[in-house]
C-alpha cells in the first residue's frame, strides 16, 4: 500500500449552531459537538483508509470555550498516524460569529478509527501516513504515546510494556 499525505484526507466541516443544538443557557451541548466531531473524523479516516471505518475510541475531551447559539463552527479533521488497521485522527473545533469575527479555538480530541472489510466487517490494513511538515511530524510521534496510553487504559497493555511513554519521559 502506498503511503498517503495528511492533505489527501483532511476534512473540513462547518455547522451553524441553532437553538435546538443548545442547552438552556444558549451554549452548544457537548453531545452534539461530539457527534459532529465523530462525523468529521470518520469522513477523514474513511478517505485515508479507502474503506468503511468504525470509531473505537475518543481521547480526553475538554470543552475549553463555550460555543453560543448563532455561532458558526468549523471542524478540521486530520490523520495524525496510521497503525496496522487503525488511524488516529485529530479533530479541532473553531467557532466564530456569522460575520467571521471573534474567531477562537474551542476544542480538540483524538479519535481512533478501525478500517473494516465491507463484507466480513473484519479489520483490514490501512495505508501508512507520510508526515511532511514539522507539525505533522510532532503529531505523528505523539500518536504512538497516545496509542500506548489508550491500550493501558483499556487493559490491553501493561504499563511496564509502554516503551514509547517510558522513552518520552526518560528524555524530559
Amino acid at each position: 500500500m502506498k503511503e498517503k499525505k495528511v492533505s489527501e484526507s483532511k476534512t473540513i466541516m462547518t455547522e451553524m449552531i441553532m437553538p435546538n443544538d443548545t442547552n438552556p443557557l444558549g451554549n452548544l451541548m457537548g453531545g452534539n459537538l461530539l457527534r459532529w466531531m465523530d462525523i468529521a473524523g470518520g469522513i477523514c479516516a474513511g478517505k485515508h483508509c479507502e474503506a468503511h471505518i468504525v470509531t473505537v475510541s475518543v481521547d480526553h475531551v475538554s470543552f475549553e470555550k463555550p460555543i453560543h447559539v448563532g455561532d458558526v463552527i468549523t471542524l478540521e479533521a486530520s490523520i495524525t498516524r496510521a497503525f496496522n488497521t487503525s488511524v488516529e485522527v485529530n479533530v479541532e473545533v473553531f467557532a466564530a460569529d456569522i460575520k467571521g469575527g471573534a474567531n477562537r479555538r474551542c476544542n480538540n480530541a483524538y479519535f481512533t478509527f478501525v478500517a473494516v472489510n465491507d463484507e466480513t466487517k473484519k479489520p483490514v490494513p490501512v495505508p501508512q501516513l507520510l508526515p511532511l511538515t514539522r507539525t505533522e511530524q510532532t503529531l505523528f510521534e505523539g500518536a504512538a504515546r497516545r496509542r500506548e496510553l489508550r491500550l493501558i487504559l483499556n487493559g490491553r497493555l501493561k504499563p511496564s510494556e509502554a516503551n514509547e511513554i517510558k522513552t518520552y519521559f526518560a528524555e524530559q
